[in-house]
């Protein structure tokens, strides 16, 4: 059985603490950044789409300076999530959904990120999900959506998004409970675990145990290490996206290197 693509990656490319040789070459020019990045890394999440709406013209240029096999993830605009009422979030999403096609074959999950206190619950979150367009113009969409509010995820929320194929975010943070129910033909962990004072990020225990679980998740078998709110899902190969997030944020690129590193070993020595 083959598994499936693995992609540890950063939020954002723009970050001046990585200037000067920390992950960007000294002297390299900010123009260029995103190019270098997405060489070092195998994907992205794009914090930017949250603040504002990018337009197809951007997402075509994000996706030209990127080699292939590279992805971007987009975080829905906060205008979207913010709202109490949901009902018609996916029709005010038109122009975010058709702009991101513009990424092409660079285009990878859709991330719904919801507040803590924001008051939808499970039934609110379902009909959205619902809503939630799986292809647009002949395009296959993947949604991820997180919940950071502990008492709308429960085992209703995983049961409705494995009926829609929504991925739910793993979040592995102080901020939120952390769970690994896989719901979707995709996984995708926020790791918000990057110490300053790691010269790689992570320590070594965590990047080992985060490659494991990677690995299981991309081969379709099961991850007993962590807490699930509902059945095990179906045993079939999956995507994977772990993104280094937050934290220690100067180190998150490090992070992630060390982490494909340790998954990429993994995956040789088991073909070897």
């Amino acid at each position: 059985m083959t598994a499936g693509a693995i992609r540890c990656g950063i939020g954002g490319w723009v970050f001046p603490e990585w200037r000067g040789g920390v992950f960007y070459p000294a002297g390299l020019p900010q123009r260029e950044e995103l190019a270098h990045a997405s060489r070092a890394l195998r994907c992205i999440e794009i914090n930017g789409t949250f603040y504002r709406t990018p337009t197809a013209v951007q997402c075509a240029q994000w996706a030209a300076q990127t080699p292939e096999g590279f992805r971007f993830s987009l975080k829905a605009p906060r205008y979207l999530v913010q709202r109490r009422d949901l009902s018609s979030t996916v029709d005010a999403a038109a122009p975010f959904l058709q702009a991101a096609l513009a990424l092409g074959d660079r285009l990878g999950p859709l991330l719904w990120q919801f507040d803590p206190r924001h008051p939808a619950d499970a039934e609110a979150l379902e009909r959205l999900m619902a809503q939630l367009p799986k292809q647009l113009d002949g395009v296959p969409l993947q949604h991820a959506l997180e919940v950071r509010n502990a008492e709308a995820h429960g085992p209703e929320l995983v049961t409705a998004a494995r009926a829609h194929g929504v991925a739910l975010v793993i979040e592995d943070s102080d901020e939120a409970p952390l769970h690994g129910d896989v719901s979707a033909g995709f996984v995708y962990a926020r790791i918000k675990r990057s110490q300053a004072r790691l010269n790689e990020g992570l320590p070594a225990p965590v990047q080992q145990r985060w490659a494991e679980r990677a690995r299981r998740w991309s081969r379709g078998e099961p991850v007993d290490d962590l807490p699930c709110l509902a059945a095990p899902a179906p045993e079939t190969p999956r995507e994977v996206y772990l993104l280094c997030i937050g934290a220690g944020k100067a180190r998150n690129p490090a992070a992630a290197m060390a982490l494909q590193r340790q998954v990429d070993r993994g995956n040789n020595s088991t073909r070897g």
